[in-house]
């Protein structure tokens, strides 16, 4: 995973402050791990870039697209491809979808975040378990498997 730089960390804090009304109620939906349990960070710097929101755990960043996203529909697609390479997965809404139907949406991101990638065999899983330190073999569980 990427370091990032100072910079982007300050950056990530100037932009926790001006939420968009559509941030501000999604925000209010998942922080607190009140979504299933599941943490979320907002304006999470990652690389280059700063995220909506994320999720370590799923390894999910979520988007929020406004007007401020119109006619720069190639820069955040060479930004998703680069997260992507990066091994996180990336969903995208509208502040309308966010306005219209928070609940949705919230469904959406918690079914996302249950089904996590899986990483391939010569990565590490980024996933923490109350194992994480036992010196026991972990029975690797293929997709097929899971989905029983």
């Amino acid at each position: 995973m990427p370091h990032e730089s100072p910079k982007m960390i300050q950056r990530a804090r100037q932009l926790r402050q001006p939420l968009t009304p559509a941030e501000a109620m999604l925000w209010r939906a998942l922080r607190g791990r009140q979504a299933n349990g599941l943490k979320f960070r907002r304006q999470h710097p990652i690389g280059p870039y700063v995220a909506d929101f994320y999720c370590a755990q799923a390894q999910l960043v979520i988007e929020i697209d406004g007007a401020s996203h119109l006619g720069q529909e190639e820069y955040d697609q060479a930004r998703t491809a680069w997260l992507e390479s990066q091994g996180y997965r990336v969903v995208r809404y509208t502040n309308s979808e966010v306005q219209e139907n928070t609940a949705a949406v919230l469904e959406n991101i918690v079914e996302r975040c249950q089904h996590p990638p899986y990483p391939s065999a010569d990565e590490p899983s980024c996933r923490r378990s109350s194992r994480a330190t036992s010196t026991r073999p972990r029975r690797t569980i293929s997709p097929m498997e899971t989905r029983k």
